[in-house]
């Protein structure tokens, strides 16, 4: 995990080395161990009043679908530099009129261990249909949680920065002189 410091530089690179005309807005860059990926809001499609919601979903998908085509030699060319610098992969994304859609981005294995009734879990979301393997019925799984505790992961991500701070301030953050009688 980077410092709330570190975040701030990171997306600073990027807005400082993002085209003008790329994105109306840089809306987020988000950062783990494996990947940066960098999302921005581009113009919704102009429509007639009164467009259904399937008209201004399908407009907004061919919108985002012209962006990625008409962008992809930028976008690339930023991400090996960045992935140069940062020594992590870059993913895109954009946010245009209400949708969201995220590029090719990475799909990290996770190993875990399970006992039988978590796989029995798992084993029942595939014999509903649900999941096809237990590989992806553990990544629904965790949807299914990220979608329900968000707030609560939210609040765990700030707890986890503050302790980061407060890290970076203990007695091995900087030397000191030792005063008289320490040893």
């Amino acid at each position: 995990m980077i410092t709330p410091e570190q975040h701030e530089k990171l997306r600073g690179w990027f807005a400082g080395r993002l085209p003008d005309d790329l994105f109306e807005s840089l809306v987020e860059v988000t950062v783990d161990r494996e990947e940066i990926t960098v999302v921005g809001r581009i113009p919704a499609p102009g429509l007639a009043e009164g467009a259904s919601d399937t008209e201004k979903e399908a407009a907004a998908q061919a919108r985002i679908q012209e962006f990625r085509e008409r962008t992809r030699e930028d976008r690339v060319a930023l991400a090996r530099e960045a992935e140069h610098r940062f020594r992590k992969k870059v993913s895109w994304g954009v946010e245009c009129g209400g949708e969201r859609a995220l590029f090719t981005h990475i799909a990290a294995p996770v190993m875990t261990r399970l006992r039988q009734p978590e796989r029995q879990v798992l084993d029942t979301l595939i014999a509903a249909g649900v999941a096809r393997s237990r590989s992806d019925a553990l990544a629904w799984c965790v949807r299914l949680v990220q979608r329900h505790t968000d707030d609560w992961l939210t609040e765990l991500r700030d707890s986890l920065e503050q302790v980061q701070r407060v890290r970076a301030q203990g007695p091995d953050a900087t030397p000191r002189e030792a005063t008289p009688g320490e040893e």
